[in-house]
């Protein structure tokens, strides 16, 4: 008698599965056993892709390691080109082989990806540091100076003072030895934890902002030029967090 589907899908998708029970399913002619296999050959292969990226993304790391090193800090900002809202900056030191499969450019996870990633550095993290700048810093320094020092709050926020950092695309005014990675985000694991702990700090805080003033979307748009952000401007002008040095913003400031 052959193993019942429900059965199979249960084995399979187990975390431990034996390749020989593989190879005696692929053998298995019934329709469900085939799309259950690719099914789960797809997931294997994913797994693989993301491991593979994992490595990848920890050379900067490990070479930091292999130095001695303990504590190496990536740092990341998000929220530079919204037109309401705070710039908000992350730091996160990971500890060394943290395991933590699926990092990446936050921008390059869905939002479900990024709250599950969210939890699981704040479990893992041995320190995590967040540092803002809100709208009126940005109107007064530039948006470029505002970032800067967004991240430098993140860095003076840690709990520890790291030996190294890894900075996405600038470099900090600070003592600590420190490597500016163009497109960082995507090349480091912890400058994208940092970008991933940054982007839904700040797409929380939006969506609270939302509740106080819902005339922009700021709960679906985390303060970026939508449509619906546009119109809300047009009809409603701006609200008390609004960049109103940014187009279009400033043409509705009196």
């Amino acid at each position: 008698m052959k193993e019942p589907i429900k059965t199979i899908k249960e084995r399979l998708f187990a975390e431990e599965v034996d390749p020989a029970y593989v190879a005696q399913l692929m053998a298995d002619e019934r329709s469900g056993v085939q799309k259950l296999i690719t099914k789960y050959q797809n997931q294997q292969r994913k797994q693989r892709q993301m491991q593979e990226k994992y490595a990848e993304m920890s050379v900067f790391e490990q070479e930091l390691y292999q130095k001695g090193l303990r504590f190496v800090a990536g740092l990341d900002e998000v929220g530079r080109g919204p037109l309401a809202g705070p710039v908000v900056a992350a730091a996160v030191v990971l500890p060394k082989n943290c395991g933590i499969i699926g990092l990446n450019d936050s921008k390059q996870l869905s939002a479900k990806k990024r709250e599950e990633l969210f939890i699981e550095i704040q479990n893992k993290a041995v320190a995590i540091g967040i540092g803002i700048a809100d709208h009126e810093e940005i109107d007064r320094v530039n948006i470029y100076q505002a970032s800067k020092n967004a991240m430098k709050r993140a860095l003076a926020d840690l709990s520890i003072t790291p030996e190294h950092l890894l900075v996405d695309a600038m470099t900090l005014d600070t003592d600590i030895p420190q490597t500016s990675l163009i497109k960082g985000d995507a090349r480091s694991i912890t400058i994208a934890a940092a970008s991933i702990m940054a982007k839904v700090f700040r797409d929380n805080l939006m969506k609270d902002y939302h509740g106080v003033f819902p005339h922009y979307g700021f709960d679906q748009n985390a303060g970026y030029g939508t449509k619906t952000h546009l119109e809300g401007l047009a009809a409603h002008g701006i609200c008390p967090i609004h960049r109103k040095t940014f187009a279009p913003v400033k043409q509705y400031v009196k």
